[in-house]
């Protein structure tokens, strides 16, 4: 089997494209999870690394779970209901929180359809371009389930509880204009500049010192559902650790001499 999390540099952009094309990018085997945690780990304690970028491979960007492994009872399909529930956990759950960790930007590049968890890990994302093949779709309803993965808590922080309330509820899925429209992605492209779009993004954050990036990054997590005082707080502790970096001791000498 190839690897289902391929990973190429360029500088200090790395891109991971979801390599199950012939299982539509599917993100619910153990492999993949694994993947996708031991990407992260790797990005984390690279310092050079300072954007990272998600795609798919193919046609489509992941159609999320297995639905034939669902329909054949395998994997964790076929277990009890107690015990599916610590499966949940010991699986797709591990996707959110593996990204949740990671300390760069995370840019989603969608190059097609992000069906059901596929859509809920594009929303993992810090930032998401979407080709105009792209669509999404929350569409675990209509096979009776629900977003077992997280997609409710990052849904909504992407469009809003009522625009996620009608996805969650209807199933139903939005092209790449409607996505826009929504809140869901930044920008749609045409398809074939998708790539070079996020990696021109990419390197525009890149051009940042690394540490900066992270603690930003960090301090917008922690502000989607900390106070401001936790805010401030936070900023008030990194800030000196910003200031003693040499890359902003360049960057103001740099200044200096204009």
């Amino acid at each position: 089997m190839s690897n289902p999390l391929e990973i190429t540099d360029s500088g200090p952009i790395r891109t991971w494209t979801i390599n199950l094309p012939a299982i539509g990018n599917a993100i619910t085997g153990k492999d993949v999870i694994a993947a996708f945690e031991t990407a992260v780990d790797a990005a984390n304690i690279d310092t050079e690394i300072r954007a990272v970028i998600l795609t798919g491979q193919g046609k489509i960007f992941s159609a999320g779970g297995n639905v034939k492994e669902m329909a054949d009872k395998a994997s964790i399909f076929g277990l009890d209901a107690l015990d599916q529930r610590y499966a949940y956990v010991d699986s797709i759950q591990r996707i959110p929180r593996a990204l949740g960790r990671l300390e760069v930007p995370l840019i989603a590049a969608v190059n097609g359809a992000a069906i059901g968890a596929g859509c809920d890990v594009a929303m993992m994302c810090d930032i998401r371009i979407a080709s105009e093949r792209a669509s999404f779709a929350e569409s675990f309803v209509q096979l009776g389930l629900i977003p077992g993965d997280g997609g409710t808590w990052f849904l909504q922080r992407a469009a809003g509880y009522e625009r996620a309330a009608e996805m969650t509820l209807t199933g139903d899925r939005i092209d790449a204009a409607t996505a826009l429209q929504w809140g869901l992605v930044s920008r749609v492209v045409p398809h074939d500049d998708l790539l070079s779009t996020a990696h021109e993004l990419a390197e525009r954050i890149a051009k940042n010192p690394s540490h900066a990036l992270r603690m930003a990054k960090r301090l917008l997590q922690e502000s989607r559902t900390g106070s401001l005082e936790t805010t401030l707080a936070m900023a008030a502790a990194m800030q000196p650790l910003a200031h003693r970096d040499p890359e902003h001791e360049q960057r103001i000498a740099k200044w200096k001499s204009r």
